[in-house]
């Protein structure tokens, strides 16, 4: 694996756990360096971070919250 590809992933926590929890992904990086943005993506999709996800969450707790304001009505 290019040092470069080693060194991102050291300096993010979430990519070394996404990593560390789907080895498969230690093989296609060695094989693929290209793949790293690949890596990337999957990981933000599995973790939920990506900006539509976020925007999901806060329209969920928004209709929770209007939810509970009309039962008390």
């Amino acid at each position: 694996m290019p040092l470069e590809i080693q060194m991102k992933l050291n300096e993010n926590p979430l990519y070394k756990q996404y990593l560390r929890s789907n080895s498969l992904w230690y093989k296609k990086l060695i094989r693929n360096p290209n793949s790293f943005k690949e890596f990337v993506n999957e990981m933000k999709i599995t973790y939920q971070i990506r900006p539509i996800d976020k925007i999901s969450k806060t329209i969920d707790t928004l209709n929770v919250i209007s939810n509970l304001f009309n039962n008390m009505l």
